[in-house]
């Protein structure tokens, strides 16, 4: 009963994205079943804010965790996720065909947005997949073309992971950046470093950038399908509902970036430690972010199943990434929030080198105040 429990715990977003495809699939009303499932989770979220729960192991030491399910639910959800984006693409063309009105306008702005929030949701899944080397790397990369992110996989591993808290990593917010500017410079610096990657790659083997080993190209190309089919279904409308989807699916995943390690530092060439990141594990968090607010753990054991992260005792905002999301659409408030928590890694985390590194900042600061020595 056990290994039952803890493996079917972490289904909540795959059967909230069945339910939120059907309703875009009935349309009406039931076109914003995602928009509204989201809300409730942010209600969830908020209301289990004060429970917590650390990773369980039988007596023997194994994991409840099935590896083999796990995973198998992991790829199942990129068939899922180009569902969504068919569904859509299905009502886009009912609406510009007015096929006896089988959606209106309100329906489909419904339908778009929550496809959007829900494709959002699927850097869970890139992310985990992409800390497999085999054939989950490539699944990562797949499920990020859809939101026209392919370059995260490679950016996240080979960058993210061995920068994070430094002016290297795109994906560390300095003190002062709002989530907004953040999705700008955290996406397009993820997809410079993959670019700059393969730029030198192919210097290297004395190829021209423009080859077909060029990994940066190759993950734009697998979201090339997808815009495809929205213009073709839909025309402006298909790439007005395409633009929605990949804005705000990627500006979903940045503000997690921004939510896991806002503020922090780290002294360049220095190695990453549990205080080098937030936690952010709530009960509801936990399960339905499959455990990525176990970042201090998970940036020390990177290969680590999600099921086996575990508290750690390092920063930790205390509430779950809805809510946290909630203050940070509002950056006077996040602001707020945040400083106290700030204040307390600068006493009791933060090395003396690191306490003058953020002595440095002013309010809109930026990481090239950091030391890079």
């Amino acid at each position: 009963m056990k290994t039952f429990f803890v493996n079917a715990r972490y289904l909540i977003v795959p059967v909230m994205s069945v339910l939120t495809i059907a309703g875009i699939l009935l349309g009406g009303v039931y076109a914003w079943t995602g928009v509204i499932l989201f809300g409730l989770n942010t209600v969830a979220d908020t209301l289990t804010r004060n429970i917590h729960h650390r990773a369980e192991f039988a007596s023997d030491g194994t994991s409840y965790g099935r590896k083999r399910f796990q995973y198998a639910v992991m790829y199942f959800m990129l068939p899922v996720f180009i569902t969504f984006q068919i569904a859509l693409a299905w009502q886009i063309h009912q609406y510009v065909d007015n096929a006896s009105g089988a959606i209106s306008l309100t329906s489909l702005v419904g339908a778009t947005l929550s496809a959007a929030l829900w494709a959002g949701l699927g850097i869970i899944y890139g992310h985990e997949l992409s800390h497999n080397k085999k054939e989950g790397f490539f699944v990562s990369r797949l499920i990020m073309a859809l939101s026209g992110a392919s370059h995260f996989t490679y950016a996240h591993v080979y960058n993210h992971h061995l920068d994070l808290g430094h002016e290297d990593d795109p994906a560390t917010a300095p003190r002062g950046r709002n989530v907004y500017a953040h999705a700008w410079h955290s996406h397009m610096g993820q997809s410079n470093y993959s670019y700059d990657m393969e730029a030198q790659k192919a210097q290297m083997q004395r190829k021209p950038l423009l080859n077909l080993d060029n990994r940066w190209i190759i993950g734009y190309l697998y979201s090339l399908p997808s815009l495809i089919l929205f213009v073709w279904v839909g025309g402006l409308y298909g790439v007005a509902a395409i633009l929605i989807v990949w804005g705000l699916s990627n500006f979903l995943l940045e503000a997690l970036n921004f939510m896991g390690h806002y503020g922090l530092i780290r002294e360049h060439g220095k190695p990453v430690e549990h205080r080098h990141s937030w936690d952010n594990d709530n009960i509801f968090t936990s399960w339905f972010f499959i455990e990525i607010g176990r970042q201090c753990d998970h940036h020390v054991r990177g290969e680590t199943y999600f099921w086996e992260l575990d508290d750690v005792q390092g920063p930790n905002y205390g509430i779950g990434y809805f809510e946290l999301f909630v203050y940070a659409l509002i950056p006077p408030l996040f602001r707020k929030f945040v400083q106290q928590h700030l204040d307390n890694w600068d006493k009791n985390y933060a090395t003396n080198a690191e306490r003058e590194i953020a002595a440095k900042f002013s309010k809109g600061g930026d990481l090239s105040l950091q030391l890079s020595d």
